[in-house]
């Protein structure tokens, strides 16, 4: 049986996730970089606001909006330090500000929320979708890199080459 190969930026089956935050990962992203297979032109390098849905009642659905669609995915385990995350939904808008404002965020139960600017780095190592991050949460800076895939045996590899230090994370 032949393992279902990734594509960026599309809904797939549940896949699982390492990442990490710190203040730099440049050499873990140069060999990334260095170590990548092609990837489409459009994920090198890009430049996004975000808007996190942020919860205390709330731990198991990530929901941020990007790029003008709500994108919501749910936590379904978690298997050797990697978490499973299913997508649930990448919805577009035509919504008003105001309706969420009003109406959706209180449905959430929800403070209003926080603001997220990144700058994002796209590569594919070892079957898995690799990205490099400067994250700016209330105009505070961290990085992130991460490494998500279906197959827990292609991330661990990914780790293992010395790319993403397992130690720093969570």
């Amino acid at each position: 049986m032949t393992k279902e190969k990734l594509k960026v930026g599309e809904i797939s089956k549940p896949r699982f996730e390492f990442r990490t935050f710190g203040r730099d990962f440049q050499d873990a992203a140069y060999l990334m970089s260095r170590l990548s297979i092609p990837v489409p032109k459009k994920v090198w390098e890009r430049t996004s606001e975000e808007i996190y849905i942020i919860s205390r009642t709330n731990d198991v659905n990530n929901t941020k909006i990007r790029n003008g669609k709500m994108d919501i995915k749910t936590f379904v385990s978690e298997v050797d330090g990697l978490e499973q995350w299913n997508p649930l939904m990448k919805g577009k808008f035509p919504m008003k500000a105001e309706m969420l404002e009003k109406e959706v965020f209180p449905a959430f139960r929800v403070e209003m929320p926080k603001t997220v600017e990144k700058e994002r780095y796209g590569f594919m190592v070892n079957d898995t979708i690799c990205e490099y991050a400067n994250v700016y949460i209330n105009g505070a800076m961290v990085t992130t890199i991460n490494s998500e895939s279906t197959e827990i045996e292609d991330i661990k590899k990914t780790i293992n080459i010395g790319m993403i230090d397992k130690k720093l994370a969570n």
